[in-house]
């Protein structure tokens, strides 16, 4: 008998309106979606969807007009420590070096330096910056500090990822790279991810599902299983699977994008 998938983050009828100058504003209409326990999620479709309005009321950052989500089963009210958020600037401290950055939230969980340092060493080496443990932000390249940035997020284990276009200032190369270390991470750690990004591409070569919005007031318009197999690599983008794949979500979000210009 297969094993029943768990919901780890049940979005229900989530909706969020602005008041602005121009009046009311329905940023999400309605969304609902439900993640399953180890899903890589990625969310794409036009700016101004609601993407990262949604992504930061699962943080708890901002609270939902209407609706609610629920991280296993308990429903989030507020930031909490079984939800791990990376945005696409940096949120390093200046004054602090790599490994006391990504040390920050074991410490306020309420570990020691003794306790504390073994595992913030342990995500500095996955992430391949040991070299660097007593740099500062203002040290390291664009890449590096996003390294730093998504360590401190394993480093307090967190059940669910967030991710808000972590690789989005990046270079291509280097944004590349950072895909396939996250991949690899993601295999290895057993995170339920829920990543947001404007490229194509990415969402398509590390996602185990798309999500695509419509044009403002947001909503889920449609979810595309991505049925590649993993470690997923850039030889991968050159098969007619992926091609096909690809052009199927670049569709969906390109009618979005007619929609916003209308």
């Amino acid at each position: 008998m297969a094993e029943e998938r768990k919901v780890k983050v049940k979005i229900d009828h989530v909706e969020k309106i602005y008041d602005g100058r121009q009046g009311k504003m329905i940023a999400l209409n309605g969304v609902d979606l439900d993640i399953y326990e180890n899903e890589f999620i990625c969310v794409v479709g036009p700016s101004g969807c609601g993407k990262s309005t949604l992504l930061n009321i699962i943080a708890g950052l901002l609270e939902p007009t209407s609706g609610a989500v629920y991280v296993d089963g308990n429903k989030v009210v507020g930031t909490g420590t079984e939800r791990g958020v990376v945005f696409q600037q940096y949120a390093l401290f200046p004054w602090l070096t790599v490994k006391k950055n990504v040390m920050f939230g074991l410490k306020l969980k309420g570990m020691s330096d003794a306790e504390a340092e073994p595992i913030a060493m342990k995500y500095i080496k996955m992430v391949q910056l040991e070299d660097f443990v007593d740099a500062y932000p203002k040290e390291l390249s664009g890449g590096m500090k996003q390294r730093v940035a998504i360590a401190r997020a394993y480093a307090v284990q967190p059940e669910v990822l967030l991710m808000d276009e972590p690789f989005g200032a990046l270079d291509a190369q280097t944004r590349t790279q950072l895909q396939a270390e996250l991949i690899q991470t993601w295999q290895e750690e057993k995170k339920t991810c829920f990543f947001i990004t404007h490229d194509v591409d990415e969402a398509v070569i590390l996602a185990t599902k798309v999500i695509v919005m419509s044009a403002r007031p947001g909503r889920i318009k449609r979810i595309i299983d991505i049925d590649l197999p993993y470690p997923r690599t850039q030889e991968m983008k050159m098969t007619k699977e992926y091609m096909d794949l690809k052009n199927e979500v670049w569709g969906e979000v390109y009618q979005e994008y007619l929609e916003v210009r209308k």
